[in-house]
């Protein structure tokens, strides 16, 4: 790379005795400036590297030949299938209309992509290097000139700022946010790209944000509207292409022959799968039954009751099909009943504890969950993130400046966990602190209603589209009617609900975020105040407080792993006693069944199954099911 040198620009003299201290001062002049630049340079260390993380560890040398955990010989062909809740409208995933298809961000790549054995770390994929300085203020990837899209036209930095330009500004509005501090995008020439990200933002993440960006084709979208959502077979430059799709029903993606970067070592042992498919249910109970009849081959199961009381049919009493549990050792997910802080009736925060209070877990994990689970307190449960007892000398050092704008309990209780109930559906102990909180709050019960000053009835509506989380759901609303609420289930199709959840038209929705063991600007979209009222934005809640805003900068920028703990859990403890969710459960591993058609490597890395990725398509196993009647 080359760095412009300042040059002075001066007139000739004559070299008399009158013009020799001139001619000396000007020389120290220079030499002043050269030494200058000479410091800045070497201040300005720049780095190329094939890789790059948060904090500069990288697992995999230069030249490396393979990720560790891929079976280099896996065997490619063989079909993998499994299924999709809903249905979907859209092959265009990166826009606010429609409902995109499951896998559907396949048809792309990235400049870099991550690793599933590193939880910060990215490789090069369509860049093969990339350059930048030790304050991350700008990032040059050198491209690979072999890299094509599916048509056989080639991908060039021209794609990548287009790429960039129009996530910008026509992309679904949270790009808006997660991209705000990018400041400027050049194609330097045909294969190299520059980022230069905006003076004063926290930059540690952002050479990663722009790695990690889908590339598009400009040529493709000269005559195409980026903002509508089509069905029709995007382009793109990745290894799978559309194979099929039946609109709302089924999709399928097939295994490109001809894609560019088979031979790469990031890719080595991977994508092995000749086709994948995707088949849609709008019931739990269809989809369970179409795994039975042999409809898909693969299924993780997330009902309880289906783990505990299905699994007894008749393939897998022949062993044609087979279910295990499989450790995760990524946090296990912030799944829970997320409150609409836009709403007036919950801007008090002990309205929103009593409404959580009278979630009865513990009857709930007896009664109907077989008792499976754990109770979820934490948005980083199952990690050293989560905040833990009361907060730590540097977690007082970030929190105090803060105190303002967060409640008391930060600072003079334990982070906050849910109250824990008798297992009996209704505990009239919980019950009553939950009234009292509400009393306190000025809801009063008025003829068996809770109502305010101005009269207005505490009226609670419970969105949901899944059949399977009724029996879930009622005894809730039943527990918040006996607490004075007016609160009803609205169950709607699940087209309904993601517009709904778009626009923010609810009180309470289920939804499950798994948050990074690497936290940094995405956590924008989940809770800065400029992401709050961004139509189709992760802030589900609409969470706008500064004290967030201002851990969440912390966190962009901490400069350490032990730094980063810190401020993680100085945020986890901050929302958590904001109370903007009722947190629900969680089990510490994947529940999965499957056709016994494939095989996988003997260790399996820890942040993923990799069960798309990794895995193959067995042929001896296949046919030896067929030959039992089994396929």
């Amino acid at each position: 790379m080359q760095r412009s040198q300042p040059v002075a620009i001066v007139k000739p003299v004559e070299h008399t005795q009158t013009n020799i201290g001139r001619m000396a001062a000007f020389s120290l002049l220079l030499l002043g400036a050269l030494l200058f630049a000479l410091a800045t340079n070497a201040q300005e260390k720049i780095i190329k590297s094939h890789g790059i993380s948060t904090f500069g560890d990288l697992k995999y040398p230069a030249g490396f030949e393979q990720y560790d955990y891929v079976n280099p010989d896996a065997p490619k062909g063989g079909e993998f299938s499994t299924w999709a809740f809903g249905s979907f409208d859209s092959l265009t995933p990166y826009i606010l209309k429609g409902q995109p298809a499951a896998l559907s961000t396949i048809f792309y790549e990235s400049l870099m992509e991550g690793t599933l054995d590193e939880p910060d770390s990215m490789y090069g994929l369509v860049a093969e290097s990339i350059e930048y300085p030790e304050n991350r203020q700008w990032a040059i990837f050198n491209m690979r000139p072999e890299a094509k899209f599916s048509d056989g036209s080639p991908l060039t930095a021209e794609d990548v700022v287009f790429s960039f330009n129009i996530l910008f500004e026509k992309g679904s509005p949270v790009f808006r946010v997660i991209l705000s501090d990018i400041a400027r995008v050049q194609a330097l020439d045909t294969y190299r790209v520059k980022y230069t990200f905006r003076e004063g933002a926290n930059t540690r993440e952002l050479p990663m944000t722009a790695a990690g960006l889908p590339i598009f084709s400009k040529a493709y979208y000269a005559d195409r509207d980026f903002e509508e959502s089509s069905l029709e077979a995007p382009l793109g430059s990745g290894l799978y292409v559309l194979d099929k799709v039946i609109p709302g029903q089924t999709v399928v993606y097939k295994r490109r022959d001809d894609y560019w970067g088979k031979d790469l070592p990031i890719n080595v042992g991977r994508s092995n799968f000749a086709r994948l498919r995707i088949e849609y249910y709008s019931d739990t109970t269809a989809a369970f039954e179409g795994f039975k009849g042999g409809s898909y081959n693969f299924r993780q199961e997330n009902f309880s009751k289906l783990w505990n009381t299905a699994y007894d049919f008749p393939a897998i009493q022949k062993g044609w099909v087979k279910r295990e549990l499989i450790s995760d050792q990524n946090p296990s997910g912030a799944q829970g009943f997320w409150l609409n802080l836009r709403r007036d009736k919950f801007k008090d925060p002990r309205v929103r504890e009593a409404i959580g209070m009278v979630f009865n877990f513990e009857w709930s994990n007896d009664a109907l969950f077989f008792g499976s689970y754990k109770r979820t307190d934490s948005f980083w449960e199952n990690s050293s993130l989560q905040a833990n007892g009361l907060p730590s000398e540097a977690e007082l050092a970030l929190l105090e400046p803060l105190r303002a704008d967060l409640p008391a309990a930060v600072f003079t209780e334990p982070a906050f966990t849910p109250a824990v109930s008798k297992p009996r559906k209704l505990d009239r102990a919980t019950l009553r602190r939950a009234g009292e909180l509400l009393d306190a709050a000025g809801w009063i019960v008025v003829d068996g209603l809770r109502q305010n000053a101005a009269g207005e009835t505490l009226r609670i509506e419970i969105l949901n589209d899944s059949s399977s989380f009724e029996r879930i759901i009622n005894p809730y609303v039943e527990n918040l009617i006996r607490l004075g609420v007016d609160a009803n289930l609205n169950n709607v199709d699940p087209a309904q609900q993601t517009e709904r959840e778009k626009s923010f038209e609810f009180d309470i929705v289920v939804r499950r975020y798994v948050m990074n063991l690497t936290p940094g600007v995405e956590l924008r979209g989940y809770f800065s105040s400029k992401s709050a009222n961004t139509k189709g934005s992760r802030n589900i809640a609409g969470v706008a407080n500064p004290a967030v805003d201002a851990l969440i900068e912390v966190i962009e920028s901490a400069t350490s792993r032990e730094s980063l703990n810190v401020a993680v859990s100085a945020l986890d403890r901050s929302l958590r006693a904001m109370h903007i969710w009722v947190p629900q459960w969680y089990v510490p591993a994947n529940r999965i069944a499957y056709l016994d058609v494939f095989g996988r490597p003997e260790t399996l890395p820890p942040y993923s199954m990799g069960e798309m990725d990794i895995w193959w398509y067995d042929m001896d196993k296949a046919a030896r099911l067929k030959a039992a009647g089994a396929l």
